[in-house]
């Protein structure tokens, strides 16, 4: 059997004696990737050592393979904190006015993919298929081409790709377009963002359209397709309905009484829209006097890249938006925000979810956005919740249903809030059951399933070109 290689910036190694760990997003992908492969994980270990060995450190468990290396401060600094973080991240996110690149970032960065590269290309074997996440590895693919790997390599990005008019700004575009072009597989969240990289080759890179997505870049044909990423739909929407028995979620019921409850879990990034959603809240509770005292707002915010000065500054707006809503609206016995820093596990988040009348997702830029997919997931089937879900969100392409809006607009996501809470039953039901049904069937099973046919093609045309060429010598 094929041997599936996956490589992401951080490898999510679960403890000894367990086959895999307890945990969202690329974790819970990932193991469903492995689920029909025996494989290995490579990546960053999530350590930063002064003296970094260069060799991968080897974990086994059961049918996986973990090998991670360490990062050392000046890579830490530059690769993840530096170009990945204050370049690439803003401009895939359409913020190209907190972008802030650096030579030396960049020099960072090209080395520690350069680094990874050369170590993971002593592990491959012939056979391997090679799946590659995210934007903290866009050179990888050209880097393993240059230590003479020869197996299909597939990427997917989790981030939205934005239009050449915004990507072309970033002083290494070009360098990376060229690099990316040496990917047999390229998957992304949304037509969109298929559209926006193909023709940005076409256009910058002079790649030949061959029909089906596939382009021909400098002589190497490369496949560019949408694949929108799922979630665990069965063990989330089990640990939903089990969550009634944990004591955070009892606890926040029973503070609750009456009151219908907003909700929204975002880390905190200027892309989730967080002080603009505040906002709007703020903006339904004026236009909304009679909803004072019997709805909260719970804000999920867990804090991330603190040293990041973009987000150091993010932090400190939304706390002082959140005094001074809580200071002129509330009162002794209600407090209209509620915000929390902590993160909480998904047996705590689902329960949440199933108790909120209206799930907030109002990102200003998304790929996908998983929570929009996991507060649909979670609702009772008797009684479900509305979800208020940014036109700019990748999930939005799936889940025409919910109410859409514009986060750049309050008065519009206020206006949604009130319909939300005001929706009948019937209604509710009507948007809630096409979405429930197409989550089912596009869940985090069906996406690497087709990821992986995907690539595992070019393997076949790969050996059907060695065939015809043997023949033809």
């Amino acid at each position: 059997m094929a041997r599936l290689v996956i490589v992401s910036n951080r490898v999510a190694i679960p403890a000894e004696g367990k086959a895999s760990v307890s945990a969202g997003g690329l974790a819970v992908a990932v193991n469903e990737a492995f689920s029909a492969y025996e494989g290995l994980w490579f990546g960053w270990s999530g350590e930063i050592s002064d003296n970094p060995d260069a060799e991968p450190k080897l974990i086994d468990r059961e049918r996986v393979q973990y090998a991670v290396l360490d990062l050392s401060p000046q890579d830490y600094k530059e690769y993840y904190a530096g170009f990945a973080n204050r370049a690439l991240w803003p401009i895939m996110h359409y913020r190209v006015g907190l972008g802030s690149y650096s030579r030396s970032d960049y020099s960072g960065y090209q080395r520690v993919n350069r680094t990874f590269a050369r170590a993971l290309a002593k592990l491959l074997e012939p056979d391997d298929l090679v799946w590659v996440h995210d934007y903290h590895l866009i050179p990888l693919a050209s880097e393993l081409r240059g230590q003479g790997v020869d197996n299909p390599i597939g990427y997917f990005h989790h981030i939205p790709w934005p239009g050449a008019d915004v990507f072309n700004t970033l002083p290494a575009s070009g360098d990376l377009l060229r690099a990316i072009a040496d990917y047999d597989l390229i998957g992304l969240q949304t037509e969109p963002d298929v559209q926006n990289l193909s023709r940005n080759l076409i256009d910058h890179m002079r790649a030949i359209p061959l029909g089906g997505g596939s382009l021909m870049v400098d002589g190497r044909r490369t496949k560019i397709r949408s694949f929108p990423i799922g979630i665990d739909v069965a063990g989330f929407k089990e640990a939903a309905e089990k969550a009634g028995s944990n004591k955070v979620v009892r606890e926040t019921m029973a503070g609750l009484r009456t009151r219908k409850l907003l909700i929204g879990v975002d880390r905190l990034d200027y892309s989730k829209g967080v002080p603009e959603r505040m906002e709007a809240v703020d903006r339904f509770f004026a236009s909304n006097p009679d909803q004072r005292g019997n709805v909260v707002y719970i804000q999920i915010t867990p804090k991330s890249r603190s040293e990041v000065p973009e987000y150091e500054q993010l932090s400190r707006e939304v706390n002082e938006k959140v005094g001074d809503i809580n200071g002129m609206l509330g009162e002794p016995a209600w407090t209209p925000i509620q915000y929390v820093t902590k993160a909480y596990p998904r047996p705590v988040l689902a329960g949440l979810y199933r108790a909120a009348r209206v799930g907030l997702v109002t990102p200003m830029r998304d790929g996908m956005n998983l929570v929009a997919k996991e507060y649909i997931v979670a609702q009772s089937e008797e009684d479900p919740g509305v979800l208020v879900l940014s036109k700019f969100a990748g999930a939005a392409r799936q889940m025409q249903e919910a109410l859409l809006v514009n986060p750049y607009d309050r008065f519009e996501m206020s206006e949604a809030i009130r319909e939300a809470l005001y929706m009948p039953r019937d209604e509710r039901l009507a948007r809630w059951k096409p979405m429930s049904e197409r989550m089912i069937r596009e869940d985090v099973d069906w996406w690497a399933r087709n990821f992986m046919t995907e690539l595992e093609s070019f393997r076949i045309l790969d050996r059907s070109s060695s065939t015809t060429a043997a023949a033809a010598e």
